[in-house]
């Protein structure tokens, strides 16, 4: 019988919260497959197992963060007799192998050790194969619990991480850009759910980048369900346009969208606020104007991109699939009416006096956001 083999890492540090932990991977996992199919899934000691061979769950287990890595597996009764025959079918008909054992059911009457010759030993009289302990072409896999035994060759990585949902919730301000997207992820990556919060100027905005902005929502959700709020930002820029100088505009802008996105934060039960500030990137990312930004906010603001350079944030934007929906032209509506040479040591004080002759009115346009939901 096939069924995948899930394996996880940080979870197995997690002492006696790890049932929680797992189970909540279980969860994750029995949520992103269709209702239509209902494979078993059980927890064993080190592992997760699904008993299904379909492709499709294969594609879901890529996507969920918490897992590690997997492999389809063959399931066989724990004694060596169904471990060799399994391993046998396996194993190539040419090049060099080497079989890797490990087992949680220490009672078994072989060691790790013992079943990697035995079985070598077999393959070796049946296929035309070497041996290579350091380099093989490929590696027979042999996993021994109390109630199975699972031989499998090939592993398949996964996100690692948490599983989503067990370090609360978090508000991410998304942008039609690279950055923010993966900030996204790797706030799902490390537990937390996501709500994607993105400010859109009505007559800035096309139809074209609002459908930006929800596939790249879409994509995110690949792995796990999230919500979208689109939140109108056009009454609040042309405020700041009238009584602001176009230097500090930018400032004032990200400012407005900290205190919204706190205000969902709270309606949300979210806990902090995720951006995809990089130190340094542009203007208004220098450590001076950051520091300023988010002091309107009333929650932590985490930037998990914040050391990263450029290429690092391209490769990962690859990897999770939002950088080919990022690159898709748009106007950014921080970018509007802005000076080409913003401020770039701002003092809060200075900031706050600003803002007091405007009408910012951010509370209306919360009430007024677009909630989507995906996933």
């Amino acid at each position: 019988m096939r069924v995948y083999v899930v394996h996880y890492s940080e979870i197995a540090l997690k002492g006696k919260n790890r049932s929680y932990f797992e189970r909540k991977l279980v969860s994750n996992i029995k949520e992103k497959i269709k209702k239509g199919e209902k494979p078993r899934i059980r927890r064993e000691y080190g592992r997760i197992v699904v008993e299904s061979g379909s492709f499709e769950i294969g594609e879901i287990l890529k996507k969920t963060p918490g897992v590690r890595y997997f492999a389809l597996a063959i399931k066989t009764e724990p004694d060596i007799d169904g471990i060799i025959k399994a391993a046998v079918d396996l194993a190539p008909d040419s090049g060099t192998f080497r079989v890797e054992t490990k087992r949680s059911f220490k009672e078994f009457p072989l060691n790790s050790m013992e079943v990697n010759r035995i079985v070598g030993e077999e393959i070796l009289k049946r296929k035309n194969l070497k041996v290579n302990l350091k380099n093989p072409e490929k590696t027979v896999y042999i996993e021994i619990s109390d109630r199975n035994a699972y031989i499998y060759s090939e592993r398949v990585d996964g996100v690692g991480g948490l599983p989503v949902g067990v370090s609360g919730r978090v508000a991410c301000l998304l942008s039609g850009g690279i950055d923010s997207p993966v900030s996204a992820f790797m706030a799902m990556k490390r537990g937390a759910e996501a709500i994607l919060i993105h400010f859109f100027n009505s007559t800035l905005h096309s139809p074209g980048v609002r459908r930006k902005i929800h596939d790249i929502a879409r994509k995110l959700s690949e792995y796990h369900r999230l919500k979208l709020y689109m939140v109108p930002f056009r009454d609040i820029q042309l405020e700041i346009v009238r009584c602001i100088p176009s230097d500090y505009r930018m400032i004032i802008y990200r400012r407005s969208m900290m205190r919204m996105a706190g205000m969902i934060a709270e309606r949300e039960n979210a806990k902090a606020l995720f951006t995809g500030d990089n130190l340094g990137q542009v203007a208004s990312q220098t450590l001076a104007n950051m520091k300023v930004i988010y002091n309107a906010s009333d929650y932590p603001v985490f930037t998990p991109l914040i050391g990263f350079d450029k290429e690092e944030i391209v490769d990962l934007a690859k990897k999770i699939g939002t950088y080919g929906i990022s690159i898709l032209p748009y106007d950014d509506c921080c970018s509007l009416m802005v000076s080409r040479h913003p401020v770039t040591n701002a003092s809060i004080e200075e900031v706050e006096r600003m803002e007091e002759v405007c009408d910012l009115r951010e509370k209306e346009a919360v009430e007024s956001a677009e909630i989507f939901e995906y996933g």
